[in-house]
């Protein structure tokens, strides 16, 4: 089993080596050091409670789709996860909520790092609304299935299947919990709310269309790519949505861009080799209620990012909530 983790430990290692030095040149003392190596082993850990359900979720994608596919996710898609969302992401926000280029966040990040922080804490709420939106319709389509014949929960996962017929069941149940939570903002904080989780809606179905006509074409030319380019592009974008919470979360621990994407990078890589490891021995067949708690997991993470538009819910919390779920459909599945 150590063996699928080998890429992880190395990159910990790495990382743990380049906290060390940008410790040493930012604060130029042991005491110091040492502090954002314990901040970016912090920020790894927290990565991990936060995204394992996300490595369930991609194994059960990444299940259906052929080696070459699988391979092209886990090398391609995760230099996107590690250096797009982790670094990237942030400097987009900053550049596009400060009306300013992307040098100058980058130079903003290393020599302000309390303004810097301060805009991305500025942008959580819109944040929060599309990221919430988007893992709602990801959690629900998971139940909603009238072809789902593996129920955990029984009494509330049948009725879900049975509704499942009824068009547009997912997307009505994300509206009204938008409306519910939009409710309880004022002033134009209502709009805002309410747009990025429309935009957030909207993407999942559009990312549904455009997979299905990508994979759709792809078999009409005879390549028989199932979960070809579509999967690969829903992973991509459901990875993101997984990242936003971790990201702005990440800004209670540490103000340094630099630090947070070291931290956030050597979990991300422990996620992937997770995926690898549940893909190959075959993990989601044997225990048959794994996939279960952690679209539950998903649904919850979904509901805390849209509480976090009105207070503050700490990352442990829901990082601890998600790993319970799971741990919970892991005992079921046991027994």
């Amino acid at each position: 089993m150590l063996s699928y983790f080998k890429w992880a430990f190395l990159v910990t290692a790495l990382g743990i080596l380049l906290g060390a030095w940008l410790g040493w040149i930012t604060t130029g003392t042991a005491a110091g050091t040492l502090g954002i190596v314990f901040i970016c082993s912090v920020l790894a850990v927290l990565e991990i409670s936060l995204s394992f359900d996300n490595a369930i979720v991609n194994a059960n994608k990444l299940k259906h789709m052929r080696p070459e596919w699988q391979h092209r996710f886990l090398t391609w898609g995760i230099l996107i996860a590690v250096f797009g969302m982790r670094i990237v992401f942030p400097l987009l926000i900053v550049v596009i909520a400060a009306n300013i280029g992307p040098w100058q966040a980058v130079v903003l990040a290393a020599a302000q790092p309390e303004a810097y922080a301060r805009i991305m804490h500025d942008a959580h709420l819109p944040i929060a609304a599309f990221g919430g939106a988007f893992l709602m319709m990801v959690g629900l389509s998971f139940f909603f299935d009238r072809e789902k014949d593996v129920h955990w929960v029984r009494w509330l996962e049948q009725r879900m299947a049975k509704y499942a017929t009824i068009r547009g069941v997912e997307v009505a149940v994300v509206l009204l919990v938008a409306m519910g939570f939009s409710r309880l903002l004022e002033g134009p904080e209502v709009q805002v709310f309410f747009s990025a989780a429309i935009w957030g809606l909207l993407t999942f179905l559009l990312v549904e269309v455009v997979g299905g006509l990508l994979d759709s074409s792809q078999q009409s030319l005879g390549t028989a790519a199932k979960g070809g380019v579509g999967a690969f592009l829903y992973l991509e974008v459901l990875d993101a949505s997984f990242s936003f919470d971790g990201v702005i979360g990440a800004f209670a621990l540490s103000q340094n861009l630099f630090v947070i994407a070291i931290g956030l990078g050597i979990g991300a890589m422990y996620v992937r080799s997770m995926t690898i490891m549940l893909v190959e021995k075959g993990t989601l067949a044997e225990y048959r209620y794994l996939e279960h708690g952690a679209f539950y997991a998903i649904i919850a993470l979904s509901v805390v990012m849209f509480a976090q538009s009105v207070v503050h819910i700490p990352e442990v919390i829901t990082g601890l909530g998600g790993a319970a779920l799971i741990g919970l459909s892991f005992w079921s599945s046991l027994r």
